[in-house]
């Protein structure tokens, strides 16, 4: 891979994960206090991401993967989605944006896809070159908080001014700045065997289902679906919650999470070597239950330092849980059902796991809205860590220890 070719990579990275992350952390404070919408509908919100998750393979699986080229693909994508964020900015009530949200995140979690795909199309070696693109996107990710908070757009006088609805329109022109961008990557054609039927089975993954004949790896796929359920409440409502209580500049601080996700990451080899893998699960899952725990008993004053602690916690959280997960699905499935094994993953996970979690979520914070307009997030956040510590308990008592070969 050129250096010329390397650059271009991490450039679509960069905006793939900038694009989204420039309305995702906010928008749970965005819904409730300019559109005026309930934990019920900041559940509809989020959910447009498993919907979306659910979704995407019908559109890679069905035309990208068959009739056309990824890069080209990747730039209607984020045209259109380009205009559905203007229209998500120009909505007034919550019933004009869900719709526009779900369509879009339906074509954005596409794209997901299809950025990995015009990255893997281009390297001879993805074990040692695509982490070095793929920091960007994380890197985008943060940018895109730190400009947030450095606008003031996620201060109280921004947030009570409406002035946050300008995270949507950042976002619709980053989405249109990739979207042009895109026509100039590297050519990436569709693969498939267009003279072979395509199945609802090879789009879906399900023909790796037989996998879950292995008891491990079904104890393994029941806790992944499990455990997603706790995570929902962190994207859907850490940001709302912040803000709520009074956080200076929910956003800048929430990028804090992506910072510890590049760390851990580098320090994800050596863990998974030195202890394992169920070690390294069991850590990831007693990471999500301390981190509640800390959002439940921080505040803005003299223990401030347990929320960020707490934030710092996500690439524990992330990182040891879902890198770890594709390491094992990957070692598993083997040749055979390599591609269907990680579809399957990640239907289970960001489709059905967290669609659960953040119907609950929703549920549980509109249970403790007080009189006054605000929440009880001590309560909120005791549920999310006790079904942690209950997955963590049952994974660590069901799930025999097994050797993985880390392959970096």
């Amino acid at each position: 891979m050129t250096g010329t070719v390397r650059t271009q990579l991490s450039v679509m990275m960069f905006l793939e994960f900038f694009v989204w992350g420039s309305w995702y952390v906010t928008m749970g404070i965005y819904l409730p206090n300019t559109l005026g919408s309930d934990g019920g509908e900041i559940a509809m919100a989020y959910s447009t991401q498993s919907y979306g998750a659910i979704l995407a393979p019908f559109v890679i699986g069905l035309i990208a993967d068959r009739y056309f080229n990824a890069e080209r693909i990747l730039g209607v994508l984020h045209l259109l989605g380009a205009i559905l964020m203007y229209l998500l900015y120009q909505a007034n009530d919550f019933r004009l944006f869900f719709p526009y949200l779900l369509a879009y995140m339906i074509m954005y979690m596409s794209t997901l896809a299809l950025v990995n795909s015009v990255s893997f199309n281009q390297m001879k070696d993805p074990g040692k070159e695509f982490a070095f693109v793929r920091v960007f996107g994380t890197l985008g990710w943060i940018a895109a908080g730190l400009l947030i908070s450095y606008l003031n757009w996620d201060s109280e006088t921004g947030i009570s001014e409406g002035i946050l609805r300008n995270t949507f329109l950042m976002a619709a022109i980053s989405s249109a700045v990739l979207g042009v961008f895109s026509f100039t990557l590297p050519k990436t054609p569709p693969r498939a065997d267009t003279s072979k039927k395509v199945t609802l089975s090879d789009i879906l993954g399900l023909d790796a289902l037989s996998l879950l004949k292995d008891r491990n790896f079904l104890i393994f796929f029941l806790a992944s679906v499990l455990i997603c359920i706790p995570l929902a409440f962190y994207y859907q409502h850490a940001g709302q919650f912040l803000g709520e209580i009074g956080v200076a500049n929910p956003a800048g601080k929430m990028t804090i999470g992506q910072i510890s996700e590049i760390l851990f990451m580098l320090l994800l080899p050596y863990f998974f070597k030195r202890f394992g893998f169920k070690m390294t699960m069991l850590v990831a899952m007693l990471a999500w239950g301390v981190r509640y725990l800390l959002f439940a008993y921080g505040d803005t004053g003299d223990l401030v330092v347990l929320l960020l602690l707490g934030i710092a916690l996500h690439g524990v959280c992330y990182d040891f849980f879902f890198v770890s997960g594709q390491i094992y699905t990957d070692s598993k499935a083997g040749k055979t059902y390599k591609s269907s094994a990680q579809g399957l993953i990640t239907l289970a996970t960001y489709g059905i796991g967290m669609l659960i979690g953040f119907w609950a979520a929703g549920k549980i914070t509109d249970a403790y809205l007080l009189s006054d307009g605000v929440h009880d997030w001590q309560m909120i956040w005791m549920y999310p860590a006790g079904f942690a510590v209950f997955v963590l308990v049952l994974f660590g008592l069901l799930f025999k220890n097994v050797k993985i070969n880390y392959k970096s």
